[in-house]
């Protein structure tokens, strides 16, 4: 925010309104230069950070001092994937405005977005050094930044327990507690509640910790998504519940625990990450695969798609990309292409027009995730950018090439090829460009190799 603090994107007005108060603004003083910058907030908050990036910049033409504006830019510019001026405008703003919360919480989350990881941290040490000597406790914020760069380089040890401040989060959506919290330990019969958290994918991601969870003694009531029942009906769970049920019409227990929670609880590190668990695919499904894939062709590589997760998610826009990109992978003699999108992205195959016939779309055949893993069970590879099939296809084990952001999800790492999560997973990763030029470009040369080796082509 402008620190000036005359115009504020939290005004209590809809962005409609503080749009046309602010065109009154400068329409009166074309010189206020936090009202420049406020216009930038809503430009960027709109999903337009190159506008959003002109009006700070305009707004530092007449208040070239203000730590906030400072702070604004580099907020767009990240989001603009321009990341090394946006260090360089967080830099300016904690020269500027060193002790202002806002800006050095700003500038962790610049720094952790540009990889530099060692830097976001020892902001985020000076930032809890001040307020502790000022009396006050870390802010959940901090933890919260701190908790994705730990994990992010595997201090998995220090990092989920920073991970636990995301509770503290105005953007947490996870069950409210309802009960004791547990403690990891032995159950003796009590009752856990295994509350659901966060997306399809995290939700496979930690499935593997269930039976862990089971082996303490104890019945797990697990809430699970309409969507994953059937593929995670091989759980070892004594009851299933509705996420979002209200507390009192669920069944009885002695504590809960999130299921983002269990790698913390169960110490997990590097070394000791559990393998994914056996997922359920009914044999309606599989019936259903057979008929709509056929016969195999001989010498012919199946290959999966997927350009885009759920378009809700805040980060989507990074993690994805678009239909055209894959099709590069059609040129390859003896791939064919199916696609295995859901959504809105998916009216991209039909937007295709006659080049839609090098895509296979199986998305209208997909009701649940149980139907996708019979028809991961079908292709021989799936190339995708990151979203909940990654983690379906690497808990079953089927090869995966997941196209990563330039810092992806933390259990991706920040390097190599492979992840401990998903084994049968590889990982080709965007550059500090952010350029996904590159990624697909050597995803191709990977595919023309994969085929040789498969096929002798």
């Amino acid at each position: 925010m402008p620190s000036d603090g005359r115009h504020r994107a939290d005004s209590g007005l809809t962005d409609a309104q503080l749009k046309t108060a602010l065109d009154a603004v400068l329409a009166a003083n074309p010189r206020d230069g936090g009202a420049w910058s406020t216009l930038g907030l809503l430009l960027r908050r709109s999903g337009t950070p190159e506008a959003a990036i002109a009006c700070h910049r305009r707004g530092l033409e007449f208040a070239p001092e203000n730590a906030g504006i400072w702070s604004n830019l580099g907020n767009a510019l990240t989001d603009a994937g321009r990341l090394d001026e946006g260090v360089a405008a967080q830099s300016e703003a904690l020269r500027l405005g060193p002790d202002n919360a806002t800006v050095l919480h700003n500038a962790t989350v610049t720094l952790r977005k540009a990889g530099r990881f060692a830097e976001a941290l020892a902001l985020i040490d000076r930032a809890m050094s001040r307020q502790a000597a000022a009396g006050r406790t870390a802010a959940h914020d901090l933890r919260w930044e701190r908790a994705l760069a730990r994990l992010q380089i595997g201090d998995y040890v220090h990092g989920f327990v920073d991970y636990e401040s995301r509770r503290g989060l105005s953007a947490y959506h996870g069950r409210p507690p309802s009960g004791p919290a547990w403690d990891g330990g032995p159950l003796d019969g009590r009752t856990i509640l295994l509350s659901a958290e966060q997306g399809f994918g995290d939700a496979l991601l930690m499935a593997r910790f269930v039976p862990l969870v089971g082996a303490r003694g104890g019945r797990v009531l697990y809430e699970c998504h309409p969507e994953l029942r059937r593929v995670l009906s091989g759980l070892p769970v004594d009851a299933v519940v509705a996420p979002g049920a209200p507390s009192p019409t669920l069944p009885a227990f002695d504590v809960e625990a999130s299921q983002m929670s269990l790698p913390g609880l169960f110490g997990t590190t590097l070394a000791s990450v559990p393998p994914p668990v056996v997922l359920t695919i009914p044999q309606d499904s599989r019936d259903k695969a057979a008929r709509r894939l056929g016969p195999r062709e001989p010498g012919v590589l199946r290959v999966g798609i997927v350009w885009s997760g759920r378009v809700t998610f805040a980060d989507n826009s990074r993690r994805a990309t678009s239909l055209a990109r894959f099709l590069r992978f059609a040129e390859v003699p003896g791939v064919r292409l199916y696609s295995l999108q859901k959504g809105p992205p998916e009216a991209e195959v039909a937007a295709l027009g006659p080049v839609g016939a090098l895509v296979t779309p199986l998305g209208p055949d997909l009701d649940d995730f149980a139907d996708t893993a019979a028809m991961l069970e079908q292709l021989d590879l799936v190339i995708m950018t990151d979203s909940a099939v990654a983690h379906l296809a690497g808990s079953l084990g089927t090869p995966v090439w997941n196209l990563v952001q330039h810092v992806p999800y933390w259990i991706y790492g920040f390097s190599g090829e492979h992840t401990p999560w998903y084994p049968t997973m590889r990982l080709f990763r965007q550059g500090r460009d952010l350029d996904w030029g590159p990624v697909f470009a050597a995803a191709a040369a990977a595919l023309h190799e994969e085929v040789r080796r498969r096929t002798g082509r």
